[in-house]
């Protein structure tokens, strides 16, 4: 490496030995030599840290850095602590079980030139291009801050964190620390500090093919009443922590 890392893809690893090989692959492949992969493991109780070093020593990557948490945190402080380890200018998101789409990496780089926070589509792998209900993300609403917190509160804007990514300028005091009322949704989170700071950049192609099965973190059916309200409140009360924290950074660039 030359010495300064242009982009960190961060990915949280439990039990996912099943699948982190291929994802593994499909991430390395599209990596510069500046680039790096940030994998923390959540204290997995199966073979997926074996597998993981495995996978790194057939690839002979030196790009590729691996540590486990002292104890079981869950994926939102697993992401968390990826994040904080992380070295580069562009900061990117990945699960353990999906498939990169050619040219993500590249892509993405380019949606963060003019915006802190970027966010992609998805598919669902071998399904031919299907994808869930939500509709798409378009490069048009990119600008419509308002209208987009408005659809994140109804469960309407397909934000998710391993299809987005962000500028390193936007981690200290404004994604990170990830407070500590956000329990689940930290792409949410990510979401709405950038629509908050009004720099978002949606891209209208397919960034990642989502692998769907029941271990899944995103849930795949219809959750209950009272969770999807809960969920209402956590994402008010992130809209109102992201506007106070974008407050402060302004303050400071002023003083």
């Amino acid at each position: 490496m030359s010495g300064e890392i242009r982009a960190s893809v961060c990915m949280a690893t439990y039990r996912g030995s099943a699948y982190v090989a291929e994802q593994i692959e499909s991430i390395v492949a599209q990596l510069g030599p500046d680039d790096e992969l940030v994998i923390v493991d959540d204290r997995s109780p199966d073979d997926t840290v074996a597998t993981i070093i495995e996978t790194i020593a057939r690839l002979g990557e030196s790009r590729v850095f691996l540590t486990r948490t002292d104890q079981n945190v869950g994926y939102v402080r697993a992401f968390e602590a990826a994040i904080r380890r992380s070295r580069g200018r562009y900061v990117f998101l990945s699960d353990q079980d999906d498939v990169w789409a050619p040219g993500r990496h590249e892509a993405m780089i380019e949606g963060l030139r003019s915006a802190l926070v970027v966010a992609g589509n998805h598919s669902i792998l071998g399904r031919n291009g299907a994808r869930l209900w939500y509709p798409p993300l378009r490069a048009a609403g990119s600008g419509r801050h308002l209208a987009n917190l408005f659809a994140i509160l109804i469960g309407y804007r397909p934000y998710f964190g391993c299809a987005m990514g962000f500028r390193r300028e936007v981690i200290d005091g404004g994604i990170l620390p990830v407070p500590g009322f956000v329990v689940e949704s930290h792409d949410i989170w990510i979401a709405i500090t950038g629509n908050v700071r009004r720099s978002i950049h949606h891209l209208d192609r397919v960034v990642v093919e989502r692998r769907l099965h029941d271990a899944n973190q995103t849930p795949l059916g219809v959750r209950g009443l009272g969770t999807i309200l809960r969920a209402r409140v956590m994402f008010v009360r992130m809209i109102a922590e992201a506007v106070r924290r974008a407050r402060k950074a302004r303050r400071a660039r002023q003083v």
